[in-house]
């Protein structure tokens, strides 16, 4: 770039963020003065489409400052405690779970986002934390073939009868959820379900072991289990099993007795540009914004709001549609915290006798 151009370039860049910031008084006039760019970290694909549609051009046509999106790693704890810890920012804002948060929060890695609190009067409570503010919400279902299974399961006990309730079945080759549902199935309620009665689960996990005819290990098995009719029924998250139903899979999702969790925006500690990727977050937190993710994204709003902004049809396979979300629970990251890895062992040990 020419000396020129870039003076040229920059003069747009103060004219359009001083202009944004008359135009917008809720947003932080201090911060579009001073950062013309926010790095956000995502897990890409549809995730990347979705929020850049509900997020990321529109805050830039609003502030003048632009979102440059970068791919994070499925579990990103580890990333983002190296950038804190060695004062390389290569993000500013990144997607976490509530697990995430979690850990995060233990090790003191995270920034406070300091909302107003009129941002988040029509939000679930879960979803904001001082550090943390979610933005959509997933599930853990079950989906069945509607061609292959004339009598369906409608809830976890009867996913586990399999003589009244013919068809092949799949469950996560994980304990997390899967302990749950073995519980769920043994007649727990769901608001009782913590802290889960391990061996109570894993002796409804024998009564079902021999019929499950595959275990899957990643969200785009389940996808591909029912389209191909390898199995009749499985679990899985809500938007892997839509994807199936969207992409001509003649199947159903039975959202009753679902466990949902929350993710959602975390700043690093520390970070250079703070101030404006608080204001970032703050935007993300209206309803009409997060409408415009369930476009690409089969995950509910964690503002409620949003649904007056939202398809009926469209919300009929979204997770916090008051419908579907009247079934569900969320789950107890905190007990999973601190029990995964001998659930984990344990589990591991359980398939292999």
């Amino acid at each position: 770039m020419t000396k020129k151009n870039k003076m040229a370039l920059d003069r747009r860049t103060v004219l359009a963020t001083g202009a944004a910031a008359l135009a917008t008084p809720m947003l932080g006039r201090r911060a579009n003065a001073q950062v013309s760019e926010l790095t956000v970290a995502d897990p890409g694909g549809p995730f990347t489409q979705g929020y850049r549609k509900a997020f990321y051009d529109p805050f830039a046509e609003e502030t003048g400052i632009e979102i440059v999106s970068v791919a994070r790693d499925a579990e990103p704890t580890a990333q983002f405690k190296s950038i804190v810890e060695t004062g390389t920012y290569i993000w500013d804002v990144c997607t976490l779970t509530l697990s995430a948060r979690l850990i995060l929060e233990n090790e003191d890695l995270l920034d406070p986002l300091n909302l107003d609190p009129a941002l988040t009067g029509d939000m679930m409570p879960e979803a904001v934390h001082p550090n943390f503010l979610g933005i959509d919400v997933y599930s853990t279902v079950f989906g069945y073939n509607t061609e292959a299974v004339q009598k369906p399961p409608s809830n976890w006990a009867e996913y586990w009868d399999v003589e009244n309730f013919p068809g092949r079945r799949a469950l996560r080759k994980n304990p997390i959820d899967t302990l749950e549902q073995a519980l769920m199935a043994d007649g727990v309620a769901p608001e009782d379900l913590y802290p889960l009665d391990v061996d109570r689960a894993f002796a409804k996990l024998d009564e079902i072991k021999d019929d499950i005819a595959v275990w899957w290990t990643g969200g785009a098995q389940t996808s591909q289990l029912l389209q191909s009719g390898e199995v009749d029924m499985t679990s899985g998250w809500n938007a892997r099993l839509q994807a199936a139903i969207d992409s001509g899979a003649p199947a159903k999702i039975v959202w009753n007795q679902g466990l949902y969790s929350i993710e959602g925006w975390g700043l690093p500690k520390g970070g250079p540009k703070g101030d404006a990727a608080r204001e970032f977050v703050a935007f993300c937190s209206r309803p009409e914004q997060q409408a415009l993710f369930t476009d690409d994204l089969s995950y509910g709003p964690t503002n409620l709001k949003a649904y007056d902004y939202i398809d009926a049809e469209r919300a009929k396979v979204l997770t916090t549609a008051p419908e579907n979300l009247a079934g569900m629970r969320i789950a107890d990251e905190a007990w999973w915290e601190e029990n995964r890895a001998e659930m984990t062992e344990r589990f591991n040990i359980w398939l292999l006798t």
